[in-house]
């Protein structure tokens, strides 16, 4: 019983799409960037399944950059006889197109949808759809693996918690939801030899290629209402922590494979536990693992001895998501964070030379124009070494998404629209859909024009644009319309 699991291609254009692996998938231009993040529950589950002896092969069609044809010319190649398919909302109609093409090349492949969509959780999706067999809920390594034995045995799919599946006679059975699993270093560590390592890429601070990725704990204990992990994939907030000891373990195995130059941990909330941080940055200093890393993390979670022991240990950047300027606003959102908090934590990143990523994202409840022009006004005062704007998309099955619905506030349902980084699908209460697209081209503008005059070389381009007048002018006209908005 040979298992295939599947990334599917998604591109547009000049874009790629960003689709397993990432909690807000997306479009990214091919020309701007080389970010990838690793597709963790891909390689968690193809590990899963080699530890209990079942032949696996990966596709990441994403990160390969892989046509529809040359996919399936690949997986013609596997000979697979189950297919795993990670799915998103913002891809919902291209994977059920892709589904359609695996099932007319493959008719004796059977095909499963996985991954961070609520939209096929629904009975509904698989009674519409002939060519999807069966859908693993939230978490999915045990599900897979439970799901190939079933099938070696030929039933038993009824105890498969997690699982929906079709009968013979076209009857969806939904199993319910799985409970987590408590002890996540039982899991072997993600089966990174099966995946062309070169082609992932998240580099806050810009720390040096290639560079590693990794998972020292899953999930979040906080409630942000759009945030679709631990709403979809963990079904809660229950934060699991790996032993540290084995994570380190993970790291110096795959530096010593791979020739690594730095190393993420892309976790959903790297620092809870102040222990634990401090146990694991001991472990990285003892083991002389002298490589630059960076860490995505809550800002009222770190302190000076917190980050001085990961700066020791050769931390060079750090991620905080702040959201909004407006504190009324991260309220709404359910994140539970002080806008003082992060300030703070800024100040002491940069007393100590780490560098910081903030995240802000336009849409959330309550937002106005005046709460536009505050955050902006708040990120370029803050002026952390880079940021992230964007509009909060209320994916389904988010709390965020209902209450939207329910107020009349969603404005489309066209699922491929859902990516924060094109527009809003969505309005507020004082804000239209225009209203929130404008703000993420005021925002991103304002940034780039601060981010332009701190820059060194800037007195330089000065000069430069007075070779090309016409262009410098016209470029000034775009800077000032946006500046008199912000006032």
């Amino acid at each position: 019983m040979k298992t295939l699991i599947l990334n599917a291609p998604w591109a547009a254009g000049n874009f790629y799409g960003v689709r397993a692996g990432s909690r807000w998938p997306h479009l990214e231009e091919s020309a701007a960037t080389d970010y990838m993040p690793f597709p963790f529950f891909m390689g968690y589950a193809a590990a899963v399944l080699e530890r209990a002896g079942k032949p696996v092969e990966i596709i990441d069609a994403c990160a390969e950059r892989l046509s529809d044809d040359s996919c399936l010319s690949r997986i013609k190649q596997t000979a697979p006889d189950l297919i795993a398919m990670e799915s998103s909302t913002p891809t919902t109609e291209i994977d059920i197109a892709f589904a359609r093409k695996l099932k007319e090349h493959f008719p004796n492949s059977l095909v499963a949808f996985c991954g961070a969509n609520a939209m096929v959780c629904d009975p509904g999706f698989m009674r519409d759809l002939a060519d999807v067999d069966f859908v693993f809920r939230g978490e999915y390594e045990m599900i897979l693996l439970e799901l190939v034995e079933a099938l070696e045995k030929g039933d038993g799919f009824n105890r498969i918690k997690g699982l929906m599946f079709r009968k013979p006679e076209g009857k969806i059975e939904d199993n319910g939801p799985r409970p987590l699993l408590r002890d996540i270093d039982s899991l072997p560590w993600p089966a990174r030899h099966l995946f062309k390592m070169h082609l992932y890429s998240d580099r806050p601070g810009g720390i040096p290629l290639p560079s590693l990725q990794l998972w020292s704990s899953r999930g979040c204990p906080f409630t942000c209402i759009f945030c679709v992990w631990p709403q979809i994939m963990y079904g809660g907030n229950r934060y699991r922590p790996r032993n540290p000891t084995d994570v380190v373990d993970e790291l110096e195995y795959c530096l010593k494979k791979w020739p690594f130059k730095s190393f993420y941990f892309d976790d959903d909330t790297f620092n809870v536990g102040k222990e634990r941080i401090l146990a694991l940055t001991r472990e990285i200093r003892t083991r002389k693992i002298n490589l630059p890393w960076a860490v995505m993390a809550r800002a009222d979670l770190v302190d000076r001895e917190i980050l001085s022991a990961m700066k020791e240990a050769g931390m060079v950047a750090i991620k905080y998501g702040m959201e909004s300027g407006v504190q009324e606003l991260i309220d709404a959102s359910g994140k539970r964070l002080q806008i003082e908090d992060v300030e703070k934590a800024l100040r002491l990143s940069k007393e100590l030379g780490i560098e910081v990523h903030l995240t802000f994202t336009f849409g959330l409840p309550g937002e106005t124009k005046e709460t536009v022009k505050q955050t902006i006004r708040k990120a370029i005062e803050m002026d952390p070494f880079s940021v992230q704007f964007s509009i909060a998309t209320p994916f389904p099955g988010t709390e965020y998404f209902r209450a939207l619905k329910v107020k009349g506030h969603i404005l489309s349902e066209k699922w491929e629209q859902y990516s924060g980084s094109t527009g809003a699908v969505h309005r507020t209460d004082a804000l239209s859909k225009d209203d929130l697209d404008d703000a993420l081209c005021e925002a991103q503008a304002a940034w780039n024009l601060h981010r332009l005059t701190r820059s060194q070389r800037f007195p330089a381009l000065i000069l430069e644009s007075m070779k090309h007048p016409v262009r410098a002018f016209a470029a000034l006209q775009k800077v000032l319309q946006y500046h008199i908005r912000l006032r």
